[in-house]
């Protein structure tokens, strides 16, 4: 018997999420990626394979921030984005991660943003 490492328990909870979701051009899906450092998340439509938008922790606005703020503000952000691709409703994939923290406060921020979960 082997033992997982982390990194291997989060791969394996991320495939079985994305066996459920699926994003479309009408509804597409946010994939986050939380690193030690920072935040970065995409809006995927998996039907035609584009990313319609993205935001990274690494972007001026939101390098400077404590973890939590630029969360916050990288969901803001991202859904400014997507409104303007003309995006209103999104299917959201925490990719692995507990919704919870960095992931939760992202998450709150889209929805501030304007977006609809």
């Amino acid at each position: 018997m082997t033992v997982a490492t982390k990194p291997q328990r989060r791969l394996k909870r991320r495939r079985r999420v994305r066996a459920k979701i699926r994003g479309s051009a009408e509804r597409p899906r946010i994939s986050v990626f939380r690193s030690n450092r920072g935040i970065f998340a995409q809006v995927i439509d998996d039907d035609g394979g584009r990313t319609l938008a993205a935001v990274a922790w690494t972007e001026p606005d939101l390098h400077s921030m404590g973890p939590m703020e630029h969360a916050r503000r990288a969901g803001g952000i991202l859904a400014e984005r997507a409104r303007a691709a003309g995006i209103e409703t999104v299917v959201f994939d925490r990719g692995g991660y507990k919704y919870h923290g960095r992931v939760k406060a992202f998450a709150d921020g889209a929805r501030e943003g304007g977006l609809q979960f």
